[in-house]
């Protein structure tokens, strides 16, 4: 194997902490500054690691932020340990990850910028619908699964169902000054799909 390929199968820990690092501060940069004073520079600043070697690895700062937010909050798999899972249990599991990840600061301090920037940069509308429609397609898909079976009522509409579920965590963190619990998903879960889950 040469070492180009030991590179690629075993990347370097220590890039990876830097990536990660950067990633984060990205973020936090983001919630506290807005899209509009967002720079790469200011999160060279923050983070400690040379702008030439950020622009290395993102070519934008859209970029940046598209990559921080897909790989530093990964949701739960359909199935644990390639068993499938129940619908009702992959809804409350991506749920509570959901609500968890709502109260990360890091992740979701930068939500109120990315929904003032979409008002005013189609590029970064174009990501923020396409980003979100990707992470509810797993929600509508358990959703759906649910119906099919008998889980949840027929009379389910999942993409609606799906946008009401992660509508409430996400307007919690937007609209109130109180985080959505992840213990209250259970309760979420039985007055939208009328189901008893936990």
């Amino acid at each position: 194997m040469s070492s180009l390929e030991r590179r690629h199968t075993h990347p370097d820990p220590r890039i990876e902490r830097t990536h990660e690092v950067v990633k984060r501060e990205a973020l936090e940069e983001l919630a506290a500054r807005g899209y509009g004073g967002f720079t790469i520079e200011s999160v060279a600043r923050r983070s400690g690691v040379a702008k030439s070697t950020i622009y290395r690895h993102w070519t934008s700062k859209l970029a940046l932020v598209a990559d921080a937010l897909e790989t530093l909050n990964v949701q739960p798999p359909g199935d644990a340990a390639h068993v499938p899972d129940a619908p009702l249990h992959r809804v409350e599991r991506l749920l509570r990850h959901l609500s968890g990840a709502f109260a990360d600061t890091a992740i979701t301090g930068c939500t109120p910028a990315l929904i003032e920037a979409a008002e005013h940069d189609p590029d970064v509308r174009a990501f923020h619908h396409t980003y979100a429609a990707t992470r509810r397609q797993s929600l509508v898909e358990a959703i759906a699964d649910g119906v099919a079976d008998g889980t949840f009522p027929a009379t389910v509409d999942r993409d609606t169902a799906a946008i009401a579920l992660a509508g409430a965590i996400v307007y919690c963190r937007v609209m109130t000054s109180t985080p959505f619990r992840p213990d209250d998903v259970p309760k979420l879960i039985e007055t939208v799909l009328g189901v008893t889950a936990g």
